[in-house]
């Protein structure tokens, strides 16, 4: 049983340097390498030094010249217009080719940093691919992103160009960019030279009223995105050594201070090639429907490089899983652009449950092209993947990994075989990844017992190799609590059969009574109510016993249970399935929970709130208005 991904792990873990090297051989190189991992700078470790290549030219050119010119390349289906656009890889490469020469006729050059201000439409993956093109480091900002934040971004990477658009289409409101924009450069601190601006119709402010003014003592040279290219020399892929940064992407750091996660190029590649045939299972001519956005790492490496490295055909999707206009529009996109490989987060099928409880709107359309659903980004709980199995009929695969990684650490490999699945698990740790189970001293943790999950160094290819700016930083976050060791921060098992279970964040396990409970097993119970959409069990402070739990229900739509019955029968629950240790009584309705615009539950925020804590609304929540709407239920003393 499982000899393929077996002898593929094994390889992986005893010999990854022939390992990555036979990987490698799959992109086009300009200098092939002869070195898999530089370790001279140990725990800064870099993949295939001695490497030349072009991930713009791995993604496009490569394609085009063996003939491969006319097939679909990108697909922008777009709901807030009722409009799709299919781009071959002849026509993306021109588009890309024309767009780095943009760039560096405007000065940009290679190792200069631009920085994407975007929404979910083909110039993002345009202007991604166009900076990889001449050696430019691209750092995507989530389009609607507050001006303070953007200009915190802008200050750490320092740009020297801005792209961005007129503005990005919400279902109940159009948001204007370019005052954020300009608010942005006000409160920054370096000198950006230009700001090119691709326009869209509808929008208020453009790119006249702003060009020539002065902006933090220095001016700024705003363009037209289309006059530009419409003058502008295609520009041919630059070889840059596999080490160069291709990105920087930032996530959020503890001290409120954004961290700029530096992914290379060739080790990204690698492992981008790698997972798209051994992991999700997609080749030259297949169609990758990944519902994330451009600024999060999920489309980073699985919406614009991966499908696009792989040969595949990538929908670019602007809208929502449910709204624009029902909970069935997966299965339009799947129907109309026959895809045969799904990614989404585990938020958006809750969506979907909730908006149409039995899935009908979904099925309604032809879902035969479908091979497998990959979901990602929140952990799946049991109740919510057995739904996406009943009502597809194919696999689904929950894969872990994290803005840091690059790539999923855990995952059922449909590449290598299809390993037999298990509710609440991303299966078995990836290729790559030694993956264990250490305590707070960094001893090992036997079969079946919780503790934080590492991942032994070196990291494999497309992992982050360091923050921007910043290696101390990166090796005090995650390299020295447990030396030769990556902490992941979050905590789990692995049971004996060798499966990974991800529990929730370390500081998402609380103490009640001297009892270490999960809050992730509580909401794994909570959820399997069949009133429950979607919930967050958090533990509160609590004077006699330290911390005790509560836990936080959004209720299906048209479900008819008053709140005092649902509470008597989810403690129940919780009582039955973690035992009379968890003094579980708290269960309280709620219209919405806070959560990020990729899907993740702000448990920490809400903790903290109800804990009378002083807290901060992290700058990547989705609507802001639910923790409002929250706050007399989580601080009702206020």
């Amino acid at each position: 049983m499982a000899q393929e991904y077996r002898r593929a792990y094994a390889q992986a873990t005893e010999n990854p340097s022939q390992f990555w090297l036979q990987a490698a051989e799959k992109l086009e190189w300009e200098r092939m390498p002869s070195i898999a991992v530089d370790e001279s700078r140990a725990p800064l470790y870099s993949w295939f030094p001695d490497g030349e290549l072009n991930l713009s030219a791995n993604a496009l050119d490569r394609h085009v010249a063996a003939g491969r010119g006319d097939q679909a390349a990108l697909i922008y289906d777009s709901a807030m217009l009722g409009t799709s656009t299919t781009y071959t890889y002849s026509q993306l490469l021109q588009q890309v080719a024309v767009f780095a020469g943009v760039l560096r006729e405007r000065g940009v050059q290679a190792g200069d940093r631009v920085l994407i201000y975007l929404p979910m439409i083909p110039q993002a993956a345009i202007a991604m691919l166009a900076c990889a093109r001449i050696g430019a480091v691209h750092s995507v900002v989530f389009g609607g992103f507050a001006p303070k934040e953007l200009a915190a971004r802008i200050t750490d990477c320092a740009p020297v160009a801005v792209v961005t658009a007129s503005g990005g289409i919400e279902p109940a409101r159009r948001i204007e960019y370019l005052p954020a924009v300009a608010e942005a450069l006000e409160l920054a601190q370096p000198e950006v030279r230009d700001v090119i601006v691709a326009h869209r119709e509808g929008f208020e402010h453009g790119t006249c009223e702003y060009d020539g003014q002065s902006f933090n003592g220095h001016r700024v040279a705003w363009h037209d995105w289309d006059r530009l290219a419409a003058h502008a020399e295609p520009a041919d892929p630059v070889p840059v050594p596999s080490t160069h940064p291709l990105y920087v992407l930032y996530t959020s750091g503890t001290t409120g201070t954004p961290k700029g996660v530096v992914r290379d190029t060739g080790g990204y590649g690698t492992a981008l090639q790698f997972s798209m045939n051994a992991v999700y299972d997609v080749h030259e001519g297949d169609v990758m429907f990944t519902a994330s956005d451009v600024g999060w790492v999920v489309g980073h490496s699985y919406i614009v490089y991966g499908p696009l490295i792989a040969g595949a055909a990538t929908v670019l999707y602007e809208g929502k899983p449910v709204g624009t206009p029902d909970a069935g529009v997966f299965g339009r996109i799947i129907q109309e652009h026959k895809v045969t490989t799904m990614f989404t987060a585990p938020t958006a099928l809750r969506a979907v449950r909730k908006a149409d409880p039995g899935g009908g709107l979904l099925t309604g359309h032809d879902l035969s092209t479908l091979r497998a659903l990959f979901v990602a980004g929140e952990r799946l709980d049991p109740d919510t993947y057995h739904f996406a199995v009943s009502l597809l009929g194919v696999p689904v695969v929950d894969n872990w990994w994290q803005t840091e990684t690059g790539w999923p650490i855990a995952s059922n490999p449909l590449g290598l075989e299809q390993l037999p699945a298990k509710a609440g698990s991303p299966t078995t740790p990836v290729p790559g990844f030694d993956v264990q189970i250490r305590d707070v001293l960094g001893e090992a943790v036997p079969a079946g017992g919780e503790g934080n999950i590492v991942v032994k160094l070196p990291l494999p290819p497309g992992a982050l190799t360091t923050l921007w700016g910043n290696d101390q930083r990166f090796i005090d976050t995650y390299l020295s609590q447990i030396p030769g060791y990556y902490l992941t921060g979050d905590s789990g098992f692995i049971d004996e059969d060798g499966y990974l279970f991800v529990m929730g964040r370390t500081d998402d396990v609380i103490n009640v009574a001297g009892h270490r409970l999960s809050t992730g097993a509580m909401e794994q119970v909570l959820a399997s109510h069949s009133a429950v959409a979607e919930c967050a069990v958090i533990g509160l402070a609590d004077e006699l016993k330290g911390q005790r739990a509560a836990g936080f229900v959004v209720l299906k739509s048209g479900v008819q249970i008053t709140e005092e019955q649902l509470r008597a029968e989810i403690v129940a629950m919780v009582r039955e399935h973690i035992g009379p240790v968890a003094d579980f009584r708290q269960v309280q309705v709620v219209a919405a929970l806070p959560k990020t615009r990729s899907g993740k539950i702000l448990r920490k925020t809400m903790r903290q709130i109800a804990d009378g804590q002083d807290y901060v609304v992290p700058s990547t929540i989705e609507d802001a208005s639910v923790i409002e709407a929250l706050l007399p239920v989580l601080r009702p003393e206020a």
